[in-house]
């Protein structure tokens, strides 16, 4: 049975990789952006200002949920106040933030993303825009929250996204989702005398419903 120094280190090697996706992925561009996982009341957070693909096993940065550093030395993303919201308020096992570019230029456009897919289901509902504050403030954070109400993602206003999940694997995949129906509400929008079709609440309920047995195997 694996003790707690390597399920940690299991849990923090998980995380980088999750964190690199997001730079490969193209959802962020240098350091920018964040991941973090909760392992019961410690939070695996990646740290301030360091490329990813520099980051190693002796670089594991954790704090509690009150924001102490319990493991490490490297300073704590400055985005911090938002995911420990995020945890205090929700079941959330990890949060990915990322400066995702098309996600970016829809919060810069209207203060909720069209329902242009089913998609929008399974975040919970048409996707809010948090109005803009400075970043790794505590009003982000309280404005984040406002708009993660009964939802698991949002965009942020001139900034970014975030989105949460039980997983690392399901909060970067809510990302990605939500980027790329930004890039499609974008395209369609830019059409020159043509609307994009919306979804209606009940087709985005029926999809809801169609949505919580996806990749079911029993």
């Amino acid at each position: 049975m694996k003790d707690r120094a390597d399920r940690l280190a299991e849990a923090w090697g998980e995380l980088v990789a999750t964190a690199r996706r997001t730079v490969t992925d193209g959802l962020v561009v240098g350091t920018s952006g964040n991941v973090s996982r909760r392992i019961k009341d410690l939070v695996l957070v990646t740290p301030s200002g360091v490329p990813y693909d520099r980051l190693g096993p002796g670089d594991t940065t954790a704090v509690d949920l009150e924001g102490r550093q319990i493991i490490g030395t490297l300073r704590p993303t400055s985005e911090l106040p938002m995911h420990l919201a995020v945890y205090r308020s929700t079941t959330a096992g990890a949060v990915v933030h990322t400066h995702a570019p098309y996600a970016t230029a829809v919060s810069t456009l209207v203060p909720e993303l069209p329902p242009v897919h089913y998609m929008t289901a399974a975040l919970g509902g048409p996707v809010r825009v948090a109005p803009y504050a400075l970043y790794g403030s505590d009003e982000l954070a309280a404005n984040m929250l406002d708009a993660l109400r009964d939802r698991t993602g949002c965009l942020l206003q001139n900034h970014g996204t975030l989105t949460y999940g039980d997983s690392l694997d399901q909060a970067l995949d809510r990302t990605a989702q939500l980027e790329w129906m930004c890039r499609v509400w974008l395209t369609a929008s830019s059409v020159p005398g043509h609307t994009p079709s919306l979804l209606s609440a009940e087709q985005l309920d029926a999809a809801a419903v169609q949505l919580r047995g996806y990749g079911r195997q029993d």
